[in-house]
């Protein structure tokens, strides 16, 4: 028997909309605190970040809206809160960072993915300006031409 050949792509989730919806800029890496029965459910897959947002109060930063679902046979001894607000872990420089970009108006942060490291649960947050319905249907229109493009390179190399 073969053992599982590891790879090096050690994402969770990801947020696809978030690249579609704003400007990403700068990406800062933080830890989050979880429950058992949360690591349980990520190790199987039952993550949504797509409405996520992060928010810095008192000085502490917190994650909302990430819907993380339990599994029956993981949480029958609790009753777990799917969309809990979650704590993340950050230095308290780079948190004082956080807050000097929020200032600029129209700021916000953005978890972009969920992954693991060295065991441990991770998420990217960048730090985004929303975009406007001119910006996203200019995203839309380089996408197409991108997929043209490799679908007329692959028909050319083919004869």
């Amino acid at each position: 028997m073969k053992k599982k050949a590891k790879t090096p792509n050690n994402n969770i989730g990801v947020n696809k909309k978030a690249r579609f919806d704003y400007f990403l800029q700068e990406k800062i890496e933080a830890g989050v605190v979880l429950e058992g029965w949360e690591v349980k459910s990520l190790r199987a897959g039952r993550l949504q970040l797509r409405d996520t947002y992060v928010i810095i109060k008192n000085n502490e930063v917190w994650i909302l809206g990430m819907i993380i679902t339990p599994l029956e046979a993981a949480s029958s001894h609790i009753s777990p809160e799917s969309q809990r607000t979650r704590k993340l872990l950050l230095n308290r420089s780079e948190i004082s960072k956080l807050i000097g970009i929020l200032e600029r108006k129209g700021y916000s942060l953005i978890p972009n993915r969920l992954y693991w490291k060295n065991r441990r649960v991770k998420v990217e947050i960048a730090v985004a300006k929303g975009k406007k319905e001119f910006d996203k249907r200019d995203t839309e229109k380089n996408r197409d031409w991108q997929r043209e493009k490799g679908q007329i390179l692959k028909h050319s190399n083919r004869e």
